[in-house]
C-alpha cells in the first residue's frame, strides 16, 4: 500500500526536495555533476541502509519514493516495519539498481529518515521517562516549515500522538490573545460565539479556570505549573474537560507531572530538537 498522509502530497515532497539538490532552475543546473563525470550512465550498484543507533523507525517509504523517482525499476526491499525498535546495526532497507540514481537520491533519502527516525527515538525515550499509560504524549506546532506533516507522523511512529495539526482544526488561546480580548474568559467567549468547536485555553494561574470553564473552553492547557499546583488544577477541574501540562517538560521531569491526573502532557522539543539518527547507505558495484 502506497505511504500516504493526509494534508500531504508524497510526489510533490520528493520532487521539489530532489529538485533543490540537483539546482533546477539555476545557471548550470539540474544536474548531479558528479555522478554524471564519474558514474558510467550504465553503471549499477546494490546498496544497504542500515542503522548505527539503536532507533524507533520512521520515514522508510518516504526513503523509497526518493529512489523511485529517479529509477523506477529499482528493487527495494524494506526490512523493517515503521515504528519498530531495533538495535544498532540493523540492516533497514536493501537496493539494487542504476548507481547514478542512487547516488543522486541517496542524501535525501538519508536526510529524512535521519530525521524522522531521530524524532520517533525521542519521543518513545519520553514515552518511556513517563512511564504512565493514563496520560498522553502531545507534540506541538514547533515543526520546521513544510515538513509538519512528516514530522507529526515520526511522533506517532515514536509511541506519542499529536496536538492540533495547524491554526486551523482548533482554536489555542495564549497570553497575547488574552491580552486583546481583555481576560481568558472574554477571549474563550469570542471563540465560542464565533462557531469554533474546540477551543483550547492556556491558563498560568489557577483563578482563571473558572473563568476559562463558565466561557466554554474545552480543553486546558495548564503551563508551566509545578507538580503542586497542577495536582490542585487537576482537582478544580474535576474531570469536567481534558487538561494538558505544558513547558518546562523534559525527561527528568515528565513523570512527576504526568502523575498528577493530567490526561496529556506537550513537548515541544520531540520535534524542535530531536537529534538526527546515525543512519547510513553503504554501495556495492555489481
Amino acid at each position: 500500500m502506497a505511504f500516504q498522509l493526509d494534508g500531504f502530497d508524497l510526489d510533490t515532497f520528493v520532487q521539489d526536495t530532489l529538485a533543490e539538490d540537483l539546482g533546477e532552475g539555476l545557471p548550470d543546473g539540474g544536474r548531479d555533476v558528479t555522478s554524471e563525470s564519474v558514474i558510467p550512465a550504465d553503471a549499477r550498484f546494490s546498496g544497504v541502509m542500515d542503522t548505527r543507533d539503536a532507533i524507533h523507525v520512521a520515514g522508510l517509504p518516504v526513503a523509497e519514493a526518493f529512489f523511485r523517482a529517479l529509477d523506477p525499476d529499482m528493487q527495494i526491499d524494506i526490512l523493517v516495519e515503521e515504528g519498530a525498535h531495533v538495535p544498532a546495526g540493523t540492516d533497514l532497507m536493501r537496493l539494487e539498481g542504476n548507481a547514478r540514481a542512487m547516488l543522486t537520491a541517496e542524501r535525501a533519502a538519508l536526510n529524512t529518515v535521519q530525521h524522522l527516525s531521530g524524532i520517533a527515538t525521542m519521543v518513545a525515550e519520553y514515552v518511556a521517562a513517563m512511564d504512565n499509560p493514563d496520560c498522553t504524549l502531545l507534540d506541538t506546532r514547533k515543526t520546521i516549515p513544510g515538513l509538519r506533516h512528516l514530522e507529526k507522523y515520526a511522533v506517532r511512529m515514536g509511541g506519542g500522538a499529536n496536538h492540533r495539526m495547524g491554526l486551523w482544526d482548533a482554536a489555542m488561546i495564549k497570553d497575547n490573545h488574552v491580552l486583546v480580548a481583555g481576560s481568558v474568559g472574554e477571549a474563550v467567549r469570542r471563540a465560542v460565539e464565533a462557531g469554533v468547536k474546540d477551543i483550547i485555553c492556556e491558563v498560568d494561574r489557577i483563578d482563571q479556570i473558572e473563568p476559562a470553564l463558565e466561557a466554554g473552553a474545552t480543553r486546558l492547557l495548564l503551563d508551566n505549573m509545578e507538580p503542586p499546583t497542577l495536582r490542585e488544577a487537576v482537582a478544580l477541574v474535576a474531570g469536567r474537560v481534558p487538561t494538558e501540562a505544558s513547558g518546562g517538560i523534559n525527561l527528568q521531569t515528565i513523570k512527576a507531572k504526568a502523575a498528577t491526573g493530567v490526561d496529556y502532557v506537550s513537548v515541544g522539543r520531540l520535534t524542535q530538537s530531536a537529534p538526527a539518527a546515525d543512519i547510513g547507505l553503504d554501495f556495492t558495484p555489481l
